[in-house]
C-alpha cells in the first residue's frame, strides 16, 4: 500500500499508509515538556498503518518521565537522534507529530480538535472554531491492542 504521509530522518524512513484515527492539537503537560510547545499538532494511527525501514536503528525511551512504565515510548534514531514517532507498547498506535517528526506538516490534514486543555495552564481558551476537551475527543476509542 501506498505512502499517504513519510517523515523520520535519512537513517530511519516512518511511513503511514493511512489515514490518522484521530488528530488534534494537544495541550497536555507531557507533550509541552517533550516538544517545548505550548500546544502539539499530534496524529494517532492504527499501530500497524505506521511502518518502520529500521527497526533496528531505533533507541527507545519513556514518553512521559513522570510515568517511565506507561504505555508510550519516544522512538529516536539512534545514529542521528532525530525523533521519529512515539510506539505504544501495547500495539494500539503509533503516534505522529509532525512538525517534530520529519514530516511536511502541510500534507497532513489539520488537527479537527484540542485535546487536553483546562483553565489552569495560564492561558486562553483556544478559539478558531474548532472543539477544545479536556481530553480526548468523546467519540474516540482505543483501537484493540496487538
Amino acid at each position: 500500500m501506498a505512502a499517504h504521509y513519510s517523515g523520520g530522518c535519512s537513517h530511519v524512513h516512518v511511513t503511514a499508509s493511512a489515514e490518522p484515527i484521530d488528530n488534534h492539537e494537544c495541550h497536555c503537560n507531557v507533550c509541552k515538556s517533550v516538544t517545548g510547545q505550548q500546544h502539539t499538532h499530534v496524529a494517532f494511527f492504527n499501530h500497524a498503518d505506521i511502518q518502520v525501514d529500521h527497526p533496528e536503528l531505533i533507541k527507545r525511551s519513556p514518553f512521559n518521565a513522570q510515568n517511565p512504565n506507561g504505555p508510550l515510548e519516544i522512538c529516536q534514531c539512534s545514529t542521528c537522534d532525530a525523533v521519529l514517532m512515539l510506539d505504544d507498547k501495547q500495539g494500539r498506535i503509533r503516534v505522529a507529530v509532525p512538525n517534530v517528526m520529519g514530516y511536511d506538516d502541510t500534507t497532513f490534514p489539520k488537527a479537527t480538535y484540542h485535546a487536553f486543555w483546562d483553565a489552569s495552564k495560564g492561558y486562553a481558551k483556544p478559539h478558531d472554531g474548532r472543539p477544545v476537551y479536556e481530553g480526548l475527543q468523546p467519540s474516540f476509542h482505543w483501537p484493540a491492542g496487538a
